[in-house]
């Protein structure tokens, strides 16, 4: 070989290198976790009923994130909290912060809180359900900057542990999950061992495991649609989703795994109240998780795209001035806090909106798994009909990016009732939202997907 074709083999095979360095042939992941649990007593979120601040520690709240970037070059990150949910600005402020920290564009962050109900309060996510004083109000305030630290270390630790990865998928079944509108609560037991428990529901557990180049697994991501509201009581946990996680940690030594609430607004985990069944709700979602790893897995390409949007939802009304001032003094200490929640809004924007901006996120996992994203406590038909409409894998999550109220179905909407209305008041909003709230939110969905309208009603 001539000596400039020896020089040219070489440049060749450097610039080889050089390209596959800048367009890698698999996925690059990392994952990594930060610990959020309160350091002092706080007040606990999901419950108006509660009358003290917290008392211990049953298991450490978690802050997770993975880390993706695609052959094509585009990169995200999801991020599960072990919160009952995040406000819009709290939101905003934690995916800015990590655009800033990371690179990577806030558009293209998911926060998916798992809802537990026995996490600290955070930001002004059901604001009008508790009636601390100003020392609690005091450490709700001191707890999102820290909370914020702790997400975006979390972040760029997994930034800087992504290395080549592969993405595969596969679906378990739990069934300890029973919608709550249909079946009274005493009566589950006997109606589950009759097999005659009503109304819909959403058994599929959606799990993604993600692998080191040698198929060693690095990370799980799973989820399932039902409440985490097992526990009512004083102590810091992460409920079933918490106790599922640390169950599949011990089985897998050394990965993180990362637990994505579904459309589960309508659903109880039941019966519930004792740590013993919280206990065992999470080794059966990681039964069903683990089984669903030992199955067939549907391996996913290196190609991600992320849409991210906001759609108006239109409240069904505003009221007036004088509405407010004569609710603010009613015996129902909801409606008064309510009221003055929103004369408060009035006398700083002088106005109250008549639309809420509803965010909605779908990761178009390679070409196979479209991952879709929604704000709010979603109830359970939503998954049900965009999946019979896709007719093919489709993961829905809930309580992503901003918990601002329940997101009832069409039905659940007609029905009304505490997901079809009357919730609304806890989470300082002026009405339920307007008929067809549904439409809007599957149309929006569908148009991302590529779903026909005609979804299954």
């Amino acid at each position: 070989m001539s000596g400039l074709r020896v020089v040219l083999f070489h440049l060749l095979i450097v610039s080889l290198g050089v390209s596959a360095e800048l367009k890698p042939e698999s996925w690059q992941a990392g994952i990594a976790k930060a610990r959020i649990t309160p350091q002092e007593s706080m007040w606990l979120s999901g419950y108006g009923s509660r009358d003290k601040p917290s008392e211990g520690v049953r298991t450490e709240l978690w802050a997770k994130a993975l880390a993706l970037a695609s052959t094509n070059g585009v990169r995200g990150i999801v991020v599960t909290l072990d919160l009952v949910g995040v406000d819009r600005s709290l939101s905003q402020s934690i995916r800015t912060a990590l655009e800033k920290a990371t690179a990577v564009p806030a558009q293209h962050i998911s926060l998916l809180c798992s809802h537990t109900h026995t996490g600290p309060v955070t930001g002004r996510n059901l604001g009008a359900m508790y009636f601390f004083g100003a020392e609690q109000a005091a450490k709700v305030s001191a707890y999102e900057p820290w909370l914020t630290t702790q997400v975006v270390a979390a972040c760029k630790e997994a930034v800087a542990a992504m290395s080549p990865a592969k993405l595969s998928y596969a679906v378990g079944h739990a069934t300890f999950g029973v919608n709550r509108r249909n079946n009274p609560e005493p009566l589950v037991e006997a109606r589950r061992a009759g097999g005659t428990l009503a109304g819909p529901v959403d058994y599929e557990v959606p799990v993604l495991r993600i692998s080191d180049a040698e198929a060693g697994i690095k990370g799980i991501v799973f989820g399932y649609a039902c409440h985490a509201t097992v526990l009512a009581d004083f102590q810091f946990s992460g409920d079933y989703p918490g106790f599922a996680q640390l169950e599949l940690e011990r089985r897998f030594p050394g990965i993180v795994s990362m637990f994505a609430a579904g459309c589960g607004a309508d659903i109880n985990p039941l019966p519930r109240r004792t740590p013993e069944l919280a206990r065992r709700y999470g080794a059966l979602l990681a039964d069903a998780t683990e089984a669903a790893l030992q199955g067939v897995l549907t391996p996913i390409p290196p190609s991600l795209r992320i849409d991210a949007r906001t759609i108006d939802l239109p409240f069904e009304s505003v009221p007036t001035r004088g509405e407010l001032e004569e609710r603010s003094r009613s015996t129902d200490k909801y409606q008064a806090a309510n009221a003055r929640w929103l004369l408060a809004q009035l006398a700083e924007q002088k106005t109250l909106p008549r639309t809420y901006p509803y965010p909605i996120s779908v990761w178009h996992l390679g070409d196979s798994l479209p991952w879709i994203c929604l704000g709010g406590e979603v109830t359970v038909e939503y998954s049900l009909k965009l999946k019979a409409a896709l007719g093919r894998p489709l993961w829905v999550s809930s309580y992503a990016h901003d918990v601002m109220a329940y997101i009832p179905s069409q039905k659940v909407w007609d029905e009304g009732g505490y997901e079809g209305a009357a919730a609304m008041v806890y989470y300082g909003l002026p009405s339920r939202w307007a008929r067809g709230v549904e439409s809007l939110i599957l149309g929006s969905v569908q148009n991302t997907v590529g779903i026909s309208q005609s979804t299954p009603k």
